[in-house]
């Protein structure tokens, strides 16, 4: 059940396309949450493209590795990589956020690929914990990846699934945070500070790494380890930019949800498409 072997120049070329992707169809929406989509791609490329075990062929099979987007706003991201990989047709693309799209503005399961509604945020991880002691329980060989938004913390839903997770030993559950420090109120230290994350993730039983979220080979190295820890739950912090690879979203708090106007977006074109020629993909 595995994806088609690309080298890291090919996926370093791909997310640059995939960000130029998100920024049309958010433009052509008028809605969308720009920043987080382009902060999580690198590591969403990484996943669909080299670490899980799944594909429209094997999305109903029972060990199929499950992945869930716990910030679901970021929705763009698993919506342009899911119709890469022949979740569904590109055109579909075309309909992010319009009535009676099957492409709402956050996850949802009417659409292939999707496993589970998210949005809500700090209910994702809860329910990976679930999906994962029941792949314990019913001796699956499924792992359960699931993407967390770092200012979505704030929230104690997920410490309470933390604690449940290193209680019942789920080495079948990753999480990774996408720790670009902003949310949508501003940096997440001075909305609620979460620093230090990793201690604070180890006290609560979870083997925990640190990796560069925008670095291929990295990603790559981080997420083919797992599980860190036998009979532990692995966390991932992924450092990463809100707004990469655009450099008057990069940093901005508020990008978290915005359109770029006509002049915006012909920039942004330009910086990924320089972006594009200097890593060989043409244009």
């Amino acid at each position: 059940m595995g994806s088609v072997a690309l080298s890291d120049r090919q996926l370093r070329i791909k997310s640059i396309q995939y960000r130029l992707k998100i920024l049309k169809y958010i433009k052509m929406a008028n809605a969308g949450h720009t920043g987080g989509s382009l902060s999580c791609i690198d590591i969403l490329n990484v996943l669909y493209n080299r670490i899980l075990r799944v594909s429209p062929q094997t999305f109903g099979h029972p060990d199929r590795d499950r992945y869930i987007q716990s910030k679901g706003h970021s929705v763009e991201a698993l919506y342009v990589v899911l119709a890469d990989r022949g979740f569904f047709g590109e055109s579909e693309l075309e309909t992010l956020c319009r009535y009676m799209s099957r492409l709402a503005g956050h996850p949802t399961r009417k659409v292939p690929g999707i496993e589970h509604n998210t949005g809500a945020l700090g209910h994702g991880l809860a329910f990976a914990v679930g999906v994962a002691l029941t792949g314990k329980k019913d001796g699956r060989a499924y792992r359960v990846f699931v993407l967390l938004g770092d200012g979505e913390l704030d929230e104690g839903s997920n410490w309470e699934a933390m604690m449940a997770a290193s209680h019942y030993g789920l080495d079948n559950l990753i999480a990774i945070v996408d720790r670009n420090m902003l949310q949508i109120t501003g940096p997440t230290e001075q909305v609620c500070r979460l620093e230090p994350l990793a201690d604070k993730l180890a006290a609560f039983g979870w083997s925990v790494r640190i990796a560069d979220g925008h670095d291929i080979p990295a990603l790559t190295d981080v997420l083919s380890a797992v599980p860190f820890e036998p009979g532990r739950p692995s966390a991932i912090i992924a450092r990463t930019t809100k707004g990469k690879g655009v450099s008057f979203m990069e940093y901005d708090p508020s990008w978290h949800h915005g359109v770029p106007d006509n002049q915006q977006y012909e920039i942004a074109q330009q910086q990924l498409e320089q972006l594009l020629r200097e890593a060989g993909g043409g244009q």
